[in-house]
């Protein structure tokens, strides 16, 4: 396989936002040959397929930041395209809750955020009105958001996939990148299974984008903490307890938006997540533990920084993890009557958060250019609401970039 073809484009990882990459990049050149590399024997694998499911209104980010602006417009195509393509998704609409008076001021910026972001139909609603759309919630007042919705993000992805391969896109599995040579005419990139040459490459690696960003550039500006979020499953007898999504006011000291309740497109509820830090950056579990990874985590200044700012929102994420009474206590904020015997233990996922040297976590994508590559070092939520247009957006600069090169 050493020296093989050369590819124009090889983007490294299979999850949503490399796929949606790669599948915008050949509706812009369809001549162009690009191959997909990936570490997993199946595409989504990681948090592409171990989210919430949500479909993001584009609420709660900064108007004007990448993430607001690629939620406005990735909202609208992922919608058309799961209707152009069968697969199921459901419009129905969230709430934002203040549990109590102090939550006020919170939700009216929340609010007027989603004012600048263009959305249409948003409300701030009273205690009267929430109990007609969610009967059982505990709140002082909420916005009621019509846009949130519900899928299924692996069959997005799979379906990224097939498309891709059926325009010529190339995708080979179970190749895990170990080592990136690159000159100014070329990047040879090598697997555990062999060797592939390209034009451009396009590094979408998601939990592990910083190390593979390492691979070729000692210049890398954040590093990649997991944090794991893990979720209960309502027992059925008590769905009737959720009919939208609810959702906390987040803590404005707290980059993560708190316990919620999400219906799931195939049926069900969960409640959850939280937040803690993983021992391992694939680590689903409490038990997954690896030690060169860890080790790597816990001695980044970024880390200890975070640590120090945040360590009592840390402690209590860490007790709600071991002790079901404690993630108890965090529903019944929302929905006071459930109780331990309602909810059993469901998934997980891994957040792939971006952190700075200086302790500042990343709030918007990131993307950095080393001449024909190009790394993607942070792509948080709403990534997969809004994956077909990152992929625009990221075919698009790659597109410019090689038109610079000739």
């Amino acid at each position: 396989m050493k020296n093989q073809t050369a590819f124009d484009t090889i983007i490294i990882g299979a999850g949503i936002v490399g796929l949606a990459t790669a599948l915008q990049l050949l509706r812009k050149t369809p001549n162009r040959k690009i191959l997909i590399i990936e570490k997993e024997s199946a595409v989504a694998q990681h948090q592409s397929s171990h989210n919430s499911g949500v479909i993001h209104s584009g609420i709660y980010y900064q108007p004007g930041s990448l993430k607001a602006t690629n939620c406005q417009r990735g909202y609208k195509w992922l919608l058309e395209f799961c209707e152009e393509h069968d697969i199921p998704f459901e419009i129905c609409g969230k709430l934002i809750v203040a549990c109590d008076e102090s939550e006020r001021p919170q939700l009216q910026k929340i609010y007027q955020k989603g004012v600048k972001n263009g959305l249409t139909g948003i409300e701030i609603i009273g205690q009267e009105a929430i109990k007609e759309i969610e009967p059982h919630v505990n709140a002082v007042a909420a916005i009621r958001v019509p846009q949130a919705g519900i899928t299924d993000y692996l069959l997005v992805a799979e379906k990224y996939a097939e498309l891709f391969q059926a325009k010529g896109g190339q995708i080979e599995f179970n190749h895990k990148v170990v080592n990136i040579e690159q000159s100014p005419q070329n990047v040879i990139v090598q697997t555990t299974k062999g060797e592939f040459k390209t034009t451009q490459l396009i590094n979408c690696g998601g939990l592990y984008s910083d190390q593979l960003a390492k691979l070729s550039s000692d210049q890398v500006p954040i590093q990649i903490i997991p944090f794991r979020g893990e979720y209960y499953e309502l027992k059925a007898e008590k769905n009737h307890l959720v009919k939208h999504l609810i959702y906390p006011v987040p803590n404005p000291n707290f980059p993560f938006l708190g316990v919620h309740f999400t219906r799931m497109i195939h049926g069900g509820i969960e409640a959850g997540p939280n937040a803690v830090l993983a021992f391992k950056r694939e680590g689903y579990n409490r038990w997954q533990i690896h030690i060169p990874e860890l080790v790597q985590t816990l001695q980044y200044p970024g880390f200890h920084s975070i640590a120090r700012k945040y360590w009592r929102e840390g402690w209590m994420e860490l007790q709600r993890s071991f002790s079901k009474r404690k993630f108890v206590t965090s529903m019944q904020r929302l929905i006071p009557e459930i109780t331990a015997e309602d909810v059993v233990r469901g998934r997980s996922g891994v957040r792939a958060t971006a952190c700075g040297a200086n302790g500042e976590l990343a709030d918007d994508y990131i993307l950095v250019q080393q001449e024909n590559i190009l790394h993607i070092l942070n792509a948080p939520s709403p990534a997969a609401t809004s994956s077909l247009s990152i992929g625009d957006w990221i075919a698009s600069k790659a597109l410019k970039i090689t038109q610079e090169l000739i």
